[in-house]
């Protein structure tokens, strides 16, 4: 476990369990709606709480590491993954599916913030640039890979096979706790702060998805998001130290990059749950729409030398600009696929982002690391991360809760706005902080 590279790939494996318990999942997604007695998009909720507890039990991870160290939270949130993953296999009702998927993501959470801490604590240099390259390829051709791995389960024994798979990440955390280090500050943990960044998450969720789901959740949504994000802003005036540091949350190289990068995973997870849906419509098996994406896994198994070549020649601003145009064109090309009902073109969509994904988030990993200086890197990889899964769980949300109403195409091309708002704010953003000055 020396080698940068067997260390990356094992990570990156973890990375893409996590990816498939959306990747496999949304092709079986008609099945399980069908099973459990619940529309398509009741069932999409699935992928959206699963999401936002990602993308809100991140930061909570990267502040428990600072206190004991990286290794007993990242072990146990792989278990805790694989437990969710466990309980939604055997829910016998989609309300208990919905609280196994919460409690699935928020031990998945665990992985992004915590492998990429434990690689920059490893490495330095061309060996974590190219470390964080390979963790990137493989997890995106392990999610680009989970629609096949997904309908060929669901083809054999049902969508519970394809919502178990995140169970194998349980062999990885024998290595894990003889490798990660243990070692933390002791320092307590600001939960009120993480609660009230929970409460304003879930609103914003809520009521991008509230279209399809009816007036409660739009009101729901709403109260949360008009409660909680004041209340985020006065406790960190409040608390400067706290959950969200001041320091870090005001920093414009990691806002400006986690923000524009943020647009990469909300494009792909779209397409990674409209796709599928899409497909459904045309009558397409779960098995035939998991092959049409595998050109998609050869893209992400190409990514790490992709984006070692590009953040060394252009940088990671550069690199993160590069990877927003190629989101745009590929939500177009999904729209089109879809209005047209071309496979071809949805192929190819799912090609385009995976590409851009795989470039993304080692650029934004490797911009916030630099922007900072050592002591905060964990802290500033945590909230980056935050914002990059709450893109995540914003794309999810936007076509779950806007194919019934403007269709699949009309959600995708509604997300542009993303990827166009990502790359105004790195064109339009100063130069860029390093270590040092930010110390």
């Amino acid at each position: 476990m020396r080698s940068p590279h067997r260390f990356a790939a094992l990570l990156g494996l973890l990375f893409g369990l996590a990816g498939t318990s959306t990747s496999a999942v949304t092709v079986a997604l008609p099945e399980l709606a069908g099973d459990l007695e619940v529309s398509a998009a009741t069932a999409a909720w699935m992928v959206s709480g699963y999401t936002v507890t990602l993308a809100v039990a991140t930061p909570i991870h990267g502040r428990l590491a600072d206190v004991v160290g990286i290794r007993l939270p990242l072990c146990l949130g792989i278990a805790t993954m694989a437990l969710g993953a466990l309980a939604a296999a055997l829910a016998p009702s989609f309300p208990a599916l919905l609280v196994a998927r919460v409690l699935q993501g928020a031990g998945a959470a665990a992985i992004p913030v915590l492998a990429t801490a434990l690689i920059s604590a490893r490495w330095s240099g061309s060996e974590q640039g190219a470390a964080l390259g390979r963790v990137a390829g493989v997890a995106a051709t392990i999610g680009a890979l989970g629609p096949l791995l997904g309908g060929g389960l669901d083809t054999l024994g049902g969508w519970r096979w394809a919502v178990a798979i995140p169970v194998l990440a349980l062999l990885a955390i024998p290595p894990l706790w003889r490798i990660a280090p243990a070692g933390g500050s002791g320092d307590a943990i600001d939960r009120t702060g993480a609660v009230l960044v929970a409460v304003a998450a879930a609103g914003l969720v809520l009521l991008i998805q509230s279209p399809s789901s009816g007036t409660g959740t739009a009101v729901l949504g709403a109260a949360l998001l008009v409660v909680g994000a004041p209340l985020v802003t006065l406790w960190v005036r409040a608390h400067p130290h706290g959950f969200l540091p001041r320091e870090i949350i005001t920093n414009p190289t990691v806002l400006r990059s986690a923000f524009a990068a943020a647009a990469v995973p909300a494009s792909w997870f779209a397409l990674l749950l409209g796709v599928p849906l899409a497909a459904a419509s045309w009558g397409w098996t779960p098995l035939a729409t998991g092959a049409l994406l595998v050109p998609a896994a050869v893209v992400g198994f190409a990514s790490p030398a992709l984006a070692r070549v590009l953040l060394a020649r252009l940088g990671s601003r550069r690199s993160i600009a590069l990877a927003c145009p190629t989101a745009i064109v590929a939500l177009l090309t999904a729209a089109a696929g879809g209005a047209t009902e071309s496979p071809v073109l949805l192929a190819t969509a799912v090609v385009l982002v995976s590409a851009a994904f795989g470039v993304g988030q080692p650029a934004m990993i490797a911009s916030v690391g630099a922007a900072v200086p050592g002591a905060q890197r964990g802290v500033a990889l945590g909230i980056a991360t935050l914002v990059f899964l709450t893109g995540a769980s914003v794309g999810a949300a936007l076509v779950g809760g806007l194919a019934d109403v403007i269709g699949i195409p009309g959600a995708f091309c509604m997300l542009i706005a993303l990827p166009v708002a990502g790359l105004v704010a790195l064109l339009a953003g100063g130069p860029d902080r390093v270590g040092a000055d930010a110390a």
